[in-house]
């Protein structure tokens, strides 16, 4: 058994899902595990840079976490030979530019989502990575989480028989930065800056629909803007021009039809700040980020509507939670060493810029529906 080192160069890390997600729960958690385990028995041990506009700032962050190599000189990571994989998690207007100039300089490149705010964009660059011959993809993140990974096995198992419909709700109340300091940046609510939340989650249900339940075909979309002043982080007020919720529904292939809302404007009453409700013809299931309650058709209560009388049925206790059956780790670091293996041996993937190219589709059809008012057809995308 021997080492492989892989060189990789970080960028966009000093932002929330960079840093956390990426640099400390993902490649800093590989490296402090001893690296991948390939087929052949080998370990790839991954050596990153970390670079940024703010040298301090960087600075800072690689002594903190031990990191030997960072970078204020983007230009120079791309030129060193040894590092072979470019990763950017930075801001959605400048991503596609950067995969570019990565793919120009020979690099692998794996990235955050959207690829674009551009369809037109996004489907260059994935035909640019497609031409290259170099290794490509996208953050699929929500497809390795638990919950999720108990629906497809319910899938798989045939346990939903038909599935009939797909009732999906995210989000949370995100304070307006006055009397609470807001949990997301400012930019996600100006539209100069890639805001929105149709282009940031409809990428995500792309995905998740895809790949769970059925390719989307036809999307009708109503966004909204319910909170129209905010503060940014230095305290100043500000026109929030872009949405911050959505209510969509969406056509697939199979009659199956889903229904997502997608909200930085609702306080929570559910399970978890994402749940999937999944009906089917044998069986029914409610997944969140990591937990999972099923109700089969031979436990099915028979409820009677009367709304004279109080309900004296407690619908809560007539489901079954999914066991814990195998380890669960980080979504973002599972996709990670997916895609690591990928590079260093050609392992299957699934999640190229092609992926990505579609998610930017869904989002700009939601935001044309939205505009016109009006179900879209979802065209096949040719690469």
């Amino acid at each position: 058994m021997a080492d492989q080192r892989l060189g990789l160069i970080m960028h966009g890390v000093t932002g929330r899902m960079g840093y956390n997600q990426h640099l400390v729960r993902s490649i800093l958690a590989i490296r402090d595990q001893g690296g991948v385990q390939l087929s052949n028995g080998d370990r790839l041990v991954v050596d990153p840079i970390i670079v940024g506009r703010d040298a301090e700032k960087i600075e800072r962050l690689a002594k903190k976490h031990n990191i030997a190599r960072w970078s204020a000189d983007l230009d120079a990571a791309l030129a060193n030979p040894d590092d072979t994989v470019f990763f950017d998690a930075g801001t959605t207007l400048m991503r596609a530019s950067l995969l570019e100039k990565a793919l120009a300089a020979g690099k692998h490149v794996y990235c955050e989502k959207p690829t674009s705010d551009s369809l037109e964009v996004a489907l260059n660059l994935a035909k640019t990575a497609r031409a290259s011959g170099l290794k490509h993809g996208v953050v699929q993140d929500k497809l390795f989480l638990p919950g999720l990974l108990k629906l497809k096995m319910l899938r798989d198992s045939g346990f939903f028989g038909d599935i009939l419909s797909v009732r999906g709700e995210f989000g949370y109340w995100v304070f307006e930065g006055d009397w609470q300091p807001a949990q997301r940046p400012s930019w996600n609510y100006r539209k100069a800056d890639g805001g929105g939340i149709i282009l940031d989650m409809l990428c995500h249900w792309r995905y998740v629909l895809d790949n769970l339940f059925g390719e989307v075909q036809a999307v009708s979309c109503l966004g909204a803007t319910h909170i129209p002043e905010r503060v940014d982080e230095k305290g100043n007020r500000f026109k929030a021009d872009t949405d911050d919720a959505a209510y969509a529904t969406f056509q697939l292939e199979g009659g199956v039809v889903a229904q997502i809302n997608s909200s930085w404007t609702t306080r929570v009453r559910r399970d978890d700040l994402v749940t999937f409700h999944v009906d089917g013809t044998h069986g029914s299931a409610v997944a969140g980020l990591h937990k999972c309650w099923t109700q089969h058709r031979v436990n099915t209560p028979k409820p009677v509507w009367n709304p004279d009388q109080p309900q004296t049925m407690n619908f809560f206790a007539d489901w079954e939670e999914v066991p814990d059956n195998w380890p669960a780790q980080n979504g973002f670091k599972a996709q990670w060493e997916m895609f690591l293996r990928h590079v260093a041996e050609d392992a299957p993937w699934p999640y190229g810029l092609e992926a990505g190219a579609k998610g930017v589709q869904l989002a700009e059809l939601g935001l044309q529906s939205w505009a016109e008012r009006r179900w879209l057809d979802v065209p096949k995308l040719t690469f």
